[in-house]
This record gives structure tokens, C-alpha cells and sequence, in this order.
């Protein structure tokens, strides 16, 4: 049995997110939760919040053992991008790109 979570519209770019989540891909739920607690990154506290969400979802919807969950999926797609402008020399201006994330973990029983 399977259950997910996911997170979209994070503020957070998704190549910046994928390098945290690629730590944490196929382990065991309190293994990964605990290797997020010492990464300092600023993708972190929504993957943790993510991950923590799916486990209770399995826990409470599907009636998993918690001590035997394992992060069986979690991925991050490119959500919208927001577009903001920069004043820049001689009147002219630069295109910022403000990135957002979308994640998503599925979680399964060993």
C-alpha cells in the first residue's frame, strides 16, 4: 500500500530542491527525516513537512505500520515561474526569474 503527499507552489527553485530530495530517495522514513534535520539547505523544511505528511497519511488513511515505511518516490517538477523586472543602465531593465517547485513523495511498506 502506497500514500502521497505532495507540496506545490513552493518558493524555492527546483534544481536547488532535487539536490536535497536525491539525499533522501529509498530510505526508510525516520532514516531520511533525521538526515533533513542535518541538511542546511533552504529546500529543507518543505521536504521535511512533505515526507512527514505522506508517512501520516499512510499511518492514518492505509493503516501502516509506521516503523516500516521507506520513501518509495519523491520527485520535484518546475511549478509556474513568476517574472519580475530589474532597473538596470541607460533606462533599461533585466528579467528575473523567480522559480517555484512543486513536490511530490510517495511512501510504501517494506
Amino acid at each position: 500500500m502506497e500514500a502521497r503527499a505532495q507540496a506545490k507552489m513552493i518558493r524555492v527553485s527546483p534544481q536547488k530542491a532535487r539536490l536535497v530530495v536525491d539525499l533522501v530517495r529509498g530510505k526508510d522514513v525516520k532514516v531520511a527525516l533525521g538526515i533533513l534535520d542535518y541538511t542546511n539547505k533552504s529546500a529543507t523544511p518543505a521536504i521535511i513537512k512533505v515526507v512527514k505528511s505522506a508517512a501520516a497519511n499512510a499511518v492514518n488513511n492505509e493503516g501502516a505500520d509506521e516503523s516500516a515505511l521507506y520513501i518509495k518516490e519523491i520527485f520535484v517538477d518546475e511549478g509556474p515561474t513568476l517574472k519580475r523586472f530589474r532597473a538596470r543602465a541607460k533606462g533599461s531593465g533585466t528579467q528575473i526569474l523567480k522559480r517555484t517547485s512543486h513536490i511530490t513523495c510517495v511512501v510504501a511498506e517494506r
